[in-house]
């Protein structure tokens, strides 16, 4: 079971720096312009608001 939960680990850190890491090299590190392209539609909205209140959760 610990090969599976650290499968799920390697690739829940590599999908989301898939994406991350060409926005980054278009775009430099701007903390504005990555806010606001985070929040431009509602979708996104709730897909950030889930992050961070699942982050929030006490174990």
């Amino acid at each position: 079971m610990k090969y599976v939960y650290g499968s799920f680990c390697i690739l829940g850190t590599l999908f989301p720096l898939g994406a991350f890491f060409p926005w980054i090299i278009e775009n430099g590190f701007n903390i504005a312009l990555l806010f606001n392209d985070a929040t431009h539609n509602p979708i996104s909205t709730f897909a950030w608001a889930d992050v961070i209140i699942s982050g929030l959760e006490p174990v």
